[in-house]
């Protein structure tokens, strides 16, 4: 008899803490977190992981506070129909949003995707002027991205030096990214004079 109510209390203790975890309440992302998870591509994984507790927090801080973290995890979750409705037309919107405040990363997805035809046409000018501007602001993906697009012959040779200038500068912990950055760099140097690649290594300012 005692084990038999020991187990049902047990069973019961059990039910519950799986309740209280379900009902547990997910805080939302501090800027920070959200940006770090922006930058490994895992944004979207997180949301879901939280069972989309926080979309109608995400959808306030990116319409109406308009912080361009959340205006990006908003717009992609639009975009790819994660937790919402699917909207590629107001993700696209959202995005460019973000990336019009600065984020670099949302000048970057917007470079990848016009340059790859991903959501809208296939624009190779909308491209590199995306993939210039994230690239000035520090992102590695853009940066490589940036040269290996004017070594197949996108963008103007006045990019060059800028480009390799970026790319040669920037630290990328990354095995397979470094391997692309190094390609890049080689192939680009073989298109400009040696002074303008001497020049090119200067360390970043």
């Amino acid at each position: 008899m005692y084990k038999k109510l020991l187990l049902l209390i047990t069973a019961a203790w059990l039910s519950l803490s799986l309740q209280a975890e379900e009902l547990k309440v997910v805080q939302i992302y501090e800027q920070e977190e959200l940006l770090a998870w922006i930058k490994q591509n895992t944004h979207l994984n997180r949301v879901v992981e939280d069972r989309c507790q926080l979309v109608q927090d995400i959808e306030a801080r990116a319409k109406i506070v308009k912080i361009p973290a959340y205006q990006f995890l908003w717009g992609d979750m639009l975009a790819w129909g994660v937790c919402v409705d699917k909207n590629a037309e107001l993700g696209l919107y959202y995005i460019e949003q973000a990336a019009h405040q600065g984020l670099p990363e949302g000048l970057e997805q917007l470079g990848r995707y016009y340059a790859k035809g991903i959501l809208v046409q296939q624009d190779n000018k909308r491209a590199i002027n995306y993939l210039r501007e994230a690239s000035a602001m520090g992102s590695v993906k853009a940066r490589v991205q940036f040269a290996e697009y004017l070594v197949q012959g996108l963008g103007s040779p006045l990019d060059f030096e800028e480009a390799y200038h970026w790319l040669h500068n920037s630290i990328i912990a990354d095995p397979k990214m470094h391997a692309r950055a190094k390609a890049a760099l080689a192939k680009l140097a073989k298109k400009m004079p040696k002074r303008l690649v001497d020049k090119a290594k200067r360390p970043l300012d």
